[in-house]
């Protein structure tokens, strides 16, 4: 991890603290005859109220959010927060940015010389559980932001399955960590707010991020009283949102619908393009025109999932699925292709001859068995021969 002024080893440092009297980085892991910053005595109970002591856990920029808003309220009279620290899995992630630009303590993973010094811990969007032994150096535990109304989407990737399953109602839970698993502990604050029906996963989260930050704020202006009147999650209603993959991105147009597409790709487009075959090789589908009411001039002929037209007014190429058509303005195979680039260069070649319907078609097992990769040659074979039945 960076100093300011060189690196240290984990068996020697595990905090490094920023004086403000100038004195430069103070080493938590070295003895110092007048420690920085001064340590107070230990609060038994958490029911003696802010402002409270906090060590902040996060990594991305969903995280950051709630950061800023923490250090924020450090600096203001009669604030929540008395003082705050930062521990992070790496030093390369947006949070530990936030924390060296704002001058504050920045811990390695794991925290050392814990005990005694905080009251309470913030998680938010930090990927690691912690284990009780950590937990229990809290008087008042560890508080969690989590992007969802839970039970429901407990798990890494809460965004990504609100959006892919077409919620048309989200929030954000602040709840209490425990150390036998994720998400499962007791909720002490909720905040409801509903999904536009147009949103991608980055559009929420930012939303989300802003609700969360302002949630675990009034959470900690109350923490005794929501300590007090926390509950316990339902086993009714819960459900599971896993990591995201490149295996996702795969379209099977046989059994995808226009809505399915619209919210696979608001969901992992950003990060994971929609992907299909093309005559035996991987093509990337981007820049997502929704559901196509298009006529074709050439309507007699045979659709079928997969089939593929390119309308020239809108520059759209129109992909037939299970309930109709949906449109992309581009396409990537070895360089990125407007759809009028990709008919005049590889599509009118297909459709030129005896007046053939050219066709994406749905990798082999949904894409399951080919993962984020292109599938093996002896399937792109099996896709080839299917394409050329097609085009006959």
């Amino acid at each position: 991890m960076r100093s300011g002024g060189g690196t240290a080893g984990a068996a020697t440092l595990a905090v490094l603290r920023l004086r403000p009297d100038g004195g430069g980085w103070a080493s938590a892991g070295r003895k110092t005859e007048t420690p920085w910053p001064p340590r107070g005595p230990r609060r038994s109970l958490c029911s003696s109220g802010p402002p409270w002591r906090l060590l902040f856990f996060g990594s991305d920029h969903f995280a950051v959010e709630s950061l800023k808003v923490l250090a924020a309220d450090r600096s203001r009279s009669g604030g929540a927060v008395s003082s705050l620290e930062v521990a992070t899995l790496s030093a390369d992630v947006p949070v530990a940015d936030f924390a060296r630009r704002e001058r504050l303590p920045l811990h390695r993973w794991p925290p050392r010389d814990v005990e005694g010094r905080f009251d309470v811990g913030v998680v938010v969007s930090f990927g690691c559980l912690l284990h009780q032994r950590l937990i229990a150096k809290f008087p008042c535990g560890i508080l969690n932001v989590h992007p969802s109304l839970l039970p429901r989407w407990r798990g890494p990737a809460p965004i990504f399955h609100t959006i892919l399953n077409g919620d048309t109602v989200t929030g954000v839970s602040v709840m209490q960590i425990r150390a036998h698993g994720f998400d499962v502990g007791p909720i002490l604050n909720q905040a409801v707010h509903a999904v536009p029906e147009s949103s991608t996963t980055d559009e929420l989260a930012d939303v989300l991020a802003a609700e969360g930050a302002q949630l675990l704020l009034d959470t900690l202006r109350k923490l005794p009283r929501k300590m007090a009147d926390k509950r316990e999650q339902s086993p009714a209603g819960a459900t599971f949102a896993p990591k995201i993959s490149a295996s996702m991105s795969w379209i099977v147009w046989e059994e995808h619908t226009c809505q399915h597409i619209d919210r696979l790709h608001r969901a992992i487009g950003s990060r994971f393009p929609l992907r299909t075959t093309w005559m035996g090789g991987t093509i990337k589908l981007v820049d997502f025109a929704g559901r196509c009411h298009i006529s074709f001039a050439d309507a007699g002929a045979e659709r079928m999932p997969g089939s593929v037209s390119f309308h020239k007014e809108s520059n759209t190429l129109a992909v037939c699925c299970k309930d109709g058509w949906v449109g992309f303005k581009a396409v990537i195979l070895k360089k990125r292709l407007t759809a009028a680039d990709f008919y005049n260069g590889y599509l009118h070649r297909v459709l030129r001859p005896r007046g053939a319907a050219a066709a994406f078609v749905s990798p082999p097992g949904g894409g399951k068995a080919s993962g984020g990769e292109p599938p093996h040659t002896h399937l792109a074979k099996k896709t080839t021969a299917e394409q050329r039945r097609r085009h006959k």
